[in-house]
């Protein structure tokens, strides 16, 4: 959906907030964790509306949601699950859009680990590398895409220590369980600069674009907090806290 058909009725919603405050429970892709949490407080502070964020893998998210699980919406961390949600009639028809673009990183706490070209792959002189599941995690797939395009999986696969999501995936790392990790780029930068460690942000050209999809559910459907925030979340200051996380937009 193009922006400006977002802009003229959310600001219109926006100057008659005078409704009373609703909630809206919010399943959000574990990548998108930090800049969730943000928006969700500028969200409150800007409608008066709440948005309740749980965290978790998109694979587990959709079982869920298939399940009954009472989320309204979703942001996902790829462009498949929503859609599916879709076809299978389980979201609002027409609220589908692509939110932001992550980007893969090769992660290690220490400083100097990681190279600016990913060579310590290739030399494998660790012992754990930290992949999330590619079978639930889109971040997982996309590192796997990345280790097979390098013709490395023999290598790699035997040191592999698989996360349940991409939150899982950065712990084992952040925790030096696993020397080094591919993680989302959202979760080691600040300010546009990794935080701590040393990084190799993984060309695009190595995986598949990671788009990462919104959608209403059914279950927000009537709920005007739902509505808000899908909306909000093409609003100058949501795409802002977006990009400060290094997604694309």
């Amino acid at each position: 959906m193009r922006l400006g058909q977002y802009l003229i009725p959310f600001l219109a919603l926006l100057t008659s907030v005078s409704i009373r405050a609703a909630e809206v429970s919010v399943a959000v892709a574990a990548n998108f964790a930090a800049p969730a949490q943000k928006i969700a407080l500028a969200f409150e502070q800007d409608t008066g509306h709440k948005a309740i964020i749980s965290i978790g893998s998109t694979g587990k998210f959709y079982t869920q949601i298939k399940n009954g699980a009472p989320f309204q919406v979703l942001l996902a961390a790829d462009d498949q699950t929503t859609m599916r949600l879709e076809n299978e009639g389980l979201a609002v028809l027409g609220t589908r859009f692509t939110y932001a673009i992550g980007k893969l990183v090769l992660w290690s706490k220490q400083v100097g680990t990681v190279d600016e070209r990913g060579e310590v792959l290739r030399r494998a002189n660790f012992e754990h590398l930290a992949i999330a599941d590619p079978r639930l995690a889109p971040y997982g797939l996309a590192a796997m895409q990345a280790i097979e395009k390098m013709g490395l999986e023999k290598q790699l696969l035997p040191k592999v220590v698989w996360g349940e999501n991409i939150s899982q995936t950065y712990l084992y790392v952040d925790s030096q369980a696993a020397s080094i990790g591919f993680v989302a780029l959202s979760q080691v930068i600040q300010d546009g600069k990794i935080r701590e460690g040393s990084a190799w942000i993984v060309p695009s050209t190595l995986y598949s674009m990671i788009r990462q999809d919104a959608i209403l559910l059914n279950t927000g459907k009537n709920n005007l907090a739902a509505d808000l925030f899908i909306r909000y979340l093409h609003s100058e200051k949501a795409q802002k806290i977006i990009h400060s996380f290094g997604y694309e937009l």
